[in-house]
């Protein structure tokens, strides 16, 4: 029975907002105290999105889970104690039994590899949509000459990545054909 097989994956709860902070400080505390071999990964899953600002297409990137962190650990009583006092970190997700924490609850197989199929999935594609779109859903135009205008999707042409959105002008309904990108949802 190996060291690597009681390596299991933790999600930590962090401050919002300072998940890299947070995932950096970590790494310098294990760094710092040699424990390498004990936390072997400290991961922020994230995806590439794309937005319209200024007219221009920008990629940035979303934190699926914002306040979480996943880490790869074997957690003995003094790894949990030293990553529950890392700047940021506010401890780890656990079941709850009479409103007291119990030990952290290691994610299951499963769980983990679709979470980490979904990464790697996310960073093979291209371009990914910033977000799937719904018949009858209501919309902001963000981009275009009708910024600032709401409307309803009629239809969405997946394949060129466009929706037919009617929007209200001048109190007479019409149809404009959008990118994905030149609308957000309401």
């Amino acid at each position: 029975m190996g060291e690597a097989e009681s390596l299991k994956w933790y999600v930590v709860r962090v401050v919002g907002g300072k998940e890299k902070k947070a995932k950096e400080y970590i790494e310098k505390e294990i760094k710092r105290l040699g424990l390498q071999d004990k936390v072997t990964q400290v991961l922020i899953p994230t995806e590439k999105v794309y937005q319209v600002k200024n007219g221009k297409k920008v990629s940035a990137e979303r934190i699926f889970f914002p306040g979480y962190v996943l880490i790869e650990a074997a957690l003995t009583g003094e790894i949990q104690y030293i990553i529950r006092n890392v700047t940021h970190v506010s401890g780890f997700l656990s079941d709850r039994q009479g409103g007291k924490e119990t030990e952290p609850t290691p994610l299951r197989a499963v769980e983990v590899n679709r979470l980490l199929g979904k990464v790697d999935e996310l960073i093979d594609k291209e371009e990914e949509n910033i977000t799937p779109f719904v018949i009858g859903e209501d919309v902001k135009v963000v981009d275009g000459p009708f910024n600032g205008f709401d409307g309803t999707i009629e239809e969405i042409l997946e394949d060129k990545k466009k929706l037919k959105v009617m929007v209200k002008i001048f109190g007479r309904k019409n149809i404009l054909e959008l990118n994905f990108v030149q609308v957000v949802k309401n």
